[in-house]
């Protein structure tokens, strides 16, 4: 099969679908692979690097998607790519359709089948293509609120450690799973006061058992969300429900009864965040003012460490490449069912779904 990689052209978009690692592996299992030129250039690969891995280099996009049978990306097309599929083409990326019925009607139209990222499973229940990016936004998240709790940055001016008999930051996480778990991580590492909100279980168990006193696991409930948000000096938003839109935790109502200067980040703004206020931002232009409240709403947050971040979703994505590149799509995902839970679209049919009740579309079972 031939597997092209274009260069990635969201704003301040630096990953790539394969770096030359996977590019090589891909062709050792015999498969001819197609890179936009430049395509590397924010890992700091370049094409002679991919060249050495067997790649083929194409002198433009629209040769890619041309050429290629199966297109591997990392962010969901754009508008002036999804005009570029076509039917019997492989979409393999992250797609984050529910809160997005543009790319979701583009890609109908093209008749190309995509599949998600973010909806491929395992045995245990977990999003194996996700969690890397999920790891690194959820370790971000805290990283990026403390920058902007800086007075100049227009935050209330508390450095979130604390020093000797000065309190540290007040961090609310909403959602325990791979973000949250991971943003509590970093603020309990960094000396913060850090409270984890979680509504399932186990998880929340899981939670109390990793954390023990250094953070405060509360099952999740309004009036507990309510009362802690008064004194949140941060709030990290982690929730997610896979391939359907992200729900309201924060409402516009919430912010007037929080410190004027906090900062909260929504990690699921992908999915169309868990803020009522949340509108997606850049790395360029990342946070806005609501009430008095920051807002870090930064829909790729892993393309801040475009090499981590590359390497890392590689890792997860690469075996699924090559089982779709060896198979097919048809064969893969009767082979493989958690594979196939990563199918969204095909034919211009909604085959998730979740993704066809986010956005009140017909799903049709594969």
């Amino acid at each position: 099969m031939l597997i092209g990689v274009p260069k990635e052209i969201k704003a301040q978009e630096n990953r790539v679908g394969l770096n030359p690692a996977s590019v090589a592996e891909c062709v050792h299992n015999g498969h001819r692979v197609l890179v936009e030129t430049n395509a590397g250039q924010g890992i700091l690969a370049s094409d002679d690097d991919y060249r050495a891995a067997g790649a083929e280099i194409a002198p433009s996009s629209a040769e890619v998607f041309k050429r290629a049978d199966m297109i591997v990306k990392v962010k969901e097309p754009q508008a002036a790519e999804w005009v570029q599929l076509r039917a019997e083409q492989i979409l393999f990326t992250y797609l984050h359709l529910a809160p997005d019925p543009k790319q979701t009607k583009g890609l109908m139209e093209s008749g190309v089948t995509a599949i998600a990222y973010e909806t491929v499973t395992n045995a245990r229940g977990g999003l194996p293509l996700l969690a890397p990016m999920s790891e690194i936004a959820g370790r971000m998240a805290p990283i990026m609120g403390a920058t902007f709790l800086q007075k100049h940055k227009g935050g209330l001016g508390k450095l979130i450690s604390g020093v000797p008999g000065v309190e540290p930051a007040n961090i609310v996480v909403l959602g325990g799973g791979v973000s949250g778990f991971n943003a509590a991580r970093i603020a309990v590492g960094s000396g913060a006061d850090v409270t984890i909100f979680e509504k399932n279980g186990e998880r929340i168990r899981f939670l109390d058992e990793h954390f023990g006193a250094s953070a405060r696991v509360i099952a999740a409930g309004k009036a507990a969300i309510d009362e802690a948000l008064k004194t949140a000096d941060m709030v990290i938003g982690a929730v997610l429900i896979p391939g359907a839109a992200a729900p309201k935790m924060v409402t516009r109502a919430h912010l007037a009864t929080m410190k004027k200067g906090a900062v909260m980040v929504d990690i699921s703004i992908d999915q169309g965040g868990c803020f009522e206020t949340s509108k997606i931002t850049t790395h360029q232009d990342p946070v806005y003012d609501v009430d008095g409240i920051l807002h870090y709403c930064v829909a790729n947050m892993p393309g801040a460490y475009p090499q981590s971040s590359t390497q890392a979703l590689n890792n997860a994505t690469l075996p699924f490449v090559l089982a779709l590149a060896k198979k097919g799509w048809k064969q893969a995902t009767t082979d493989d069912a958690h594979l196939k839970m990563g199918l969204n679209v095909h034919a211009g049919k909604i085959m998730h779904p979740a993704v066809a009740e986010a956005l009140n579309l017909p799903y049709t079972a594969i």
